[in-house]
């Protein structure tokens, strides 16, 4: 089963818009295939503004979220792999979702049962934010 954050930033991003807010990510900045402007990323985060009036180009599909923003004055292609998503919320009042880190799990050995746990699933858990 694919996984279901693509689906609930797009909701989310559309609901935050429907009740006048402004929505903002939370990106883990060092996340592969993750473009952002590098001189803004603090502590291997960064918040981005999704507003209509603050970017152009927005693209949301299951793989990635991409736009065209300014950054100190420059023009930028932001690329953002939808798993580097660790929250959306609106600027006013908080209100989104956070999402746990996603974490790949190595593929199961071959050599017969263990006496191990069962390995996690790596679907992300998600919270709501209030």
């Amino acid at each position: 089963m694919s996984s279901s954050r693509p689906y609930l930033i797009r909701a989310l991003y559309e609901w935050i818009l429907d009740n006048d807010c402004t929505p903002y990510v939370l990106v883990n900045a060092a996340y592969p295939g993750t473009t952002v402007p590098d001189g803004f990323v603090e502590g291997g985060q960064i918040v981005l503004n999704l507003s209509p009036s603050a970017i152009r180009g927005l693209e949301m599909d299951n793989e990635r979220v991409c736009f065209d923003g300014r950054f100190g004055g420059v023009a930028q292609q932001v690329w953002i792999p939808a798993g580097a998503i660790m929250a959306i919320y609106a600027r006013e009042n908080g209100q989104g979702m956070v999402f746990e880190i996603e974490t790949e799990t190595p593929p199961p050995d071959d050599n017969g049962p263990t006496d191990e746990a069962p390995k996690p699933s790596g679907r992300p858990a998600l919270k709501v934010v209030k």
